[in-house]
């Protein structure tokens, strides 16, 4: 698995995966699954969108900046 932090890409209207300066997961989509660092956890979600992008299970105003792993 591969550690990062969720970024928005502005581009593609959707998030992605940061791994390194130059290293990105390629834009994540509904439905799609890893784990996010909540409390000191790995906690698994899936990121989805209705009004806004939200991760399901995890209850946060901003998704980025987490940390996941993939």
């Amino acid at each position: 698995m591969k550690q990062g932090a969720l970024i928005f890409d502005e581009q593609t209207d959707r998030y992605d995966i940061r791994f390194d300066l130059a290293d990105y997961y390629g834009g994540l989509h509904c439905g799609e699954t890893f784990d996010v660092m909540v409390g000191g956890r790995w906690r698994p979600t899936r990121i989805e969108m209705a009004e806004n992008w939200y991760l399901v299970g995890i209850h946060t105003d901003d998704l980025s900046g987490l940390r996941v792993r993939i």
